[in-house]
């Protein structure tokens, strides 16, 4: 059995830093979907063109290390 290399997804880790509260609804689904919770959470996701997208919703209340 050979082992195929598959290329490395690169993560994404995401840390929510402002409290969604005082915001639209929209951005307070999209902190609940990336899967934060509480302050000062840190969750890692795939990169992705979706996951892109709702970071730029959210950009002020995250900060995203690569």
């Amino acid at each position: 059995m050979s082992k195929t290399a598959q290329p490395k997804e690169k993560i994404v880790r995401i840390t929510l830093v402002r409290s969604p509260i005082g915001f639209p609804k929209r951005h307070k689904a999209t902190v609940r979907a990336l899967g934060l919770h509480r302050l000062h959470q840190t969750v890692e996701q795939v990169d992705t063109p979706t996951l892109r997208g709702m970071l730029y919703i959210v950009d002020r209340l995250v900060v995203v290390e690569e």
